[in-house]
């Protein structure tokens, strides 16, 4: 009887923790995207002529910020299941 219901706790403070590290992972992946896509526009605001160049990093930058959110999210739903 105790032994199940420290199961529980257990998997329900797993549960939580889960859901705040998914939480974190996206609040951390538009703060970064926001903070490229700032300093992109302000970059290209300097040096007009070198929009394709900024732009074609900036979009670099954003799909490997936005990959590795997908894994951490991931590794939350996976902690989830398992």
């Amino acid at each position: 009887m105790i032994l199940g219901l420290i199961l529980l706790q257990t998997a329900g403070i797993a549960n939580a923790g889960a859901a705040i590290g998914a939480g974190l992972a996206i609040v951390g992946a538009a703060t970064g995207i926001g903070k490229i896509g700032c300093s992109a526009l302000e970059a290209i605001a300097r040096q007009p002529e070198k929009t394709n160049d900024i732009r074609s990093n900036m979009i670099l930058a954003a799909a490997l910020i936005e990959g590795a959110t997908f894994f951490a999210i991931l590794v939350c739903i996976l902690a989830l299941i398992l």
